[in-house]
């Protein structure tokens, strides 16, 4: 027996987050009647419909890494119609992306539908390393720089990140390509960051996620993970 949203998450129809929500918005069904409990217990005997599909427990994974463009949603639908991710992968299989990379930032994206894959991706306590290119508004002084480093409160919650490094600086343009690395998974963060210390990002591109980049792919391509590369990210779980 296993947890509901664990068991949806590992059937592939999408992260367990997701299917946290689906279960307390009532959209779940085990063997006709609705569960909304997050505690539920179930076995792959039973029947799961999960607004109005009904799981296939032979679902066969998949793993992408896609680089992302500007101007793309970073989900598996849209209720406004707008262009998704999932739009750019060539698959029948119901594939979603792990984490959210925003509407105008580009990069590196993993979309699978390995449940137990995407948790440890995002859950914080495995320290899976995220590597940014920012190109912020002014030129950071060396003690905005300290700060930046020692780290910033962000929602009431400190963020310390693991690596920052200035790469380029535009005193013309009044510009700044910064690398920073961190383990944060929360909505805009490296954003907030760096408006924290008093410099807005103008254009934000994820380089790296654990190992992996996207060199090799120009943007809107994608390529499938190898099975070696699922297995080194599978042996991060902490």
């Amino acid at each position: 027996m296993e947890r509901l949203q664990k068991v949806i998450a590992n059937m592939g129809y999408c992260s367990r987050r997701k299917a946290e929500e689906l279960i307390l918005k009532g959209e779940v069904y085990v063997n006709g009647e609705v569960v909304n409990e997050l505690g539920t217990k179930v076995s792959l005997n039973d029947k799961i419909v999960v607004e109005g599909v009904t799981l296939n427990k032979k679902t066969k994974y998949e793993y992408y890494l896609l680089n992302k463009p500007r101007g793309v949603i970073c989900s598996a639908k849209d209720d406004k119609g707008r262009k998704v991710v999932t739009d750019l992968i060539d698959t029948k299989e119901r594939i979603y992306p792990v984490g959210r990379l925003d509407y105008d930032t580009t990069g590196l994206l993993i979309l699978t539908n390995d449940g137990d894959l995407a948790n440890l991706l995002m859950h914080p306590s495995n320290e899976v390393e995220k590597t940014y290119l920012a190109v912020i508004e002014g030129i950071m002084t060396t003690e905005e720089i300290y700060k930046l480093k020692d780290g910033v409160v962000i929602d009431g919650v400190k963020v310390v990140p693991k690596r920052v490094k200035v790469k380029k600086r535009d005193e013309v343009k009044n510009k700044e390509k910064v690398e920073i690395t961190i383990i944060e998974g929360r909505n805009h963060i490296v954003k907030k960051m760096f408006e924290a210390v008093g410099h807005p990002v103008a254009k934000l591109t994820r380089e790296r996620l654990a190992f992996l980049d996207v060199k090799g792919l120009q943007s809107g391509d994608y390529r499938y993970l190898s099975m070696n590369e699922v297995k080194r990210l599978k042996a991060m779980k902490k």
